[in-house]
């Protein structure tokens, strides 16, 4: 996943940066706000990691929730832009924390390796940051606070 959000994130930061993309100020003050809901669903990795998978996985259907909210109130690239993150986390829909007798029980879903819920975790994080980033651009002045955008978080490995 992270890969995916983070390729997503640079062809989006590059149309921003080419004016392809042409942020107006409803999809910023969107963008914003999906950042906060983000970043209240899906907590520091310290503070997460710690929680039972059944609360983590409730957190991260949370930030889908957020995407999903904030997707249906806006359209043009904001919105395809929500929409591809909102793919890309999909997974998480289909895993489950409890135990079941059988295939039949969990309607297909499967237990996700800690990794894997890791790795939706820092998606998330790297989402809130760009869209936090997003939102604070405003066409041809830098961010608000005064920084560059900061680089994407490291591939696993890296």
């Amino acid at each position: 996943m992270r890969a995916q959000i983070s390729d997503l994130v640079t062809e989006a930061e590059s149309q921003l940066r080419n004016g392809l993309w042409v942020l107006t100020p409803e999809d910023a003050a969107l963008a914003r706000k999906a950042a906060a809901g983000l970043a209240e669903a899906v907590r520091p990795a310290a503070e997460q990691e710690t929680l039972p998978v059944i609360k983590r996985l409730e957190h991260l259907r949370e930030a889908l929730a957020v995407l999903a909210v904030t997707l249906a109130r806006t359209h043009g690239p904001l919105a395809w832009f929500l929409a591809r993150a909102s793919t890309t986390l999909s997974p998480v829909l289909t895993w489950r924390a409890l135990p079941a007798s059988g295939q039949r029980q969990s309607f297909g879903a499967t237990l996700p390796t800690p990794a894997e819920l890791h790795d939706a975790e820092e998606s998330v994080r790297h989402l809130h940051a760009t869209l936090t980033r997003t939102g604070d651009r405003t066409t041809g002045h830098p961010p608000p606070h005064g920084r560059a955008p900061s680089p994407p978080l490291p591939e696993p490995g890296d």
